[in-house]
């Protein structure tokens, strides 16, 4: 079985740009500013970072010290054309650290650009509309059976070859392709929509897809957040949920230098995610209920959650890297479906680990 541990960093930014090749009338024609996010995804070799369990923190340093000329500055200064895409190229070619995979941009929290190393570029928005619904064939008892409603978010996804374009897909065209759907599913009862009689995160998922796909060749995949730890990613055949938690605990680091403040005893507010790829059933409508998913993690978040990493039995170091190792290894009997994990220790820096049928790309 084929394993892949990813180590991540984010480092966000402040910078004003203009884009001069955009239509006349493109508001991002006109100079403005963003809060910017940078990451990189990384599959660092062994002893690059400066000791096992550094990776992570090293991968951000590097990253911050590429950042530093592009806060508050204006990004025209140090690209002809600063897009989303170019910025990615820039902090690739600035950055110089052996495995990355994946440099991302985030313009907006609701859109940005994750570039790969052979010129692909993966192009996503986020939209939200506010609907009820009830699932109609769950168990009498299931408190999905009765009407009620969510918040859902919806991102679009698009890749493309992009080669050595300065563009892909503009976000405004993202936001075209949405717009019909946005008036049919905002502020209804998802239930008495044709096709979403049964509507599961996986159902309107590929409903979802179905009526964007004709219009957006580069479409790609599709994710619905039901609420904001647990949703579906569409993609012709496959379907992928995830349900994330968080938990608090105390962490030594004893492999860390003496000297190093990580040695001494500190504590994170730590987000981890469960996902799992499975077959839908016909009768339910889902792959996996998130209710499931969360109550046979239980026994192996009790021992996570307002407890001391570093004296967890079997567990050498509770570096990142081991603790996705470790929850892997206790949750994957009761979770076939499992087949990837990611956890952060701070918002943005952290590891995935990816194995079996996983999607090749960690960045959605």
């Amino acid at each position: 079985m084929s394993t892949r541990c990813i180590s991540v960093a984010s480092v966000p930014f402040e910078a004003a740009r203009y884009v001069d090749i955009l239509p006349d009338g493109h508001r991002s024609k006109r100079i403005h500013g963003h809060s910017f996010k940078a990451r990189a995804w990384a599959t660092l070799p062994d002893g690059w970072a400066d000791f096992p369990g550094d990776e992570s923190t090293a991968l951000r340093r590097r990253l911050e010290s590429c950042i530093v000329p592009l806060d508050y500055s204006l990004l025209n200064d140090h690209l002809e054309i600063p897009t989303d895409e170019n910025l990615a190229r820039w902090i690739r070619q600035c950055l110089q650290v052996p495995g990355i995979e994946t440099i991302s941009i985030q313009s907006t929290s609701d859109q940005g650009v994750d570039l790969d190393n052979e010129g692909r570029a993966h192009i996503w928005r986020r939209f939200r509309f506010e609907a009820a619904h009830q699932l109609p064939n769950v168990p009498e008892d299931h408190k999905c059976g009765r009407m009620h409603g969510h918040g859902f978010d919806v991102v679009l996804h698009a890749n493309q070859e992009i080669d050595n374009l300065d563009m892909g897909v503009d976000f405004d065209y993202l936001s075209a392709c949405w717009e019909p759907l946005r008036a049919e599913l905002n502020y209804a009862c998802l239930n008495d929509i044709r096709g979403l009689e049964n509507p599961t995160s996986e159902i309107l998922a590929a409903w979802i897809w179905d009526r964007i796909h004709p219009n957006l060749p580069q479409f790609s995949s599709v994710t619905v957040y039901e609420t904001a730890t647990a949703g579906c990613h569409y993609r012709p055949g496959e379907f992928r949920i995830w349900k994330e938690q968080s938990f608090e605990a105390a962490v030594r680091l004893k492999r860390a230098p003496r000297e190093d403040c990580r040695h001494t005893l500190h504590g994170h507010s730590y987000i981890t995610q469960l996902h799992l790829t499975a077959s839908l059933d016909d009768v339910l409508g889902w792959t996996v209920d998130y209710g499931d998913v969360k109550e046979l993690f239980k026994p192996v978040y009790q021992q996570l959650d307002h407890h001391q990493l570093d004296e967890l039995n079997s567990l050498d170091s509770p570096d990142c890297k081991s603790l996705l190792y470790w929850m892997r290894d206790r949750v994957r009997g009761v979770l076939p479906q499992l087949n990837r994990l990611d956890l952060y220790e701070t918002p943005g820096c952290g590891g995935v680990l990816l194995w079996g049928n996983s999607h090749a790309s960690p960045t959605y």
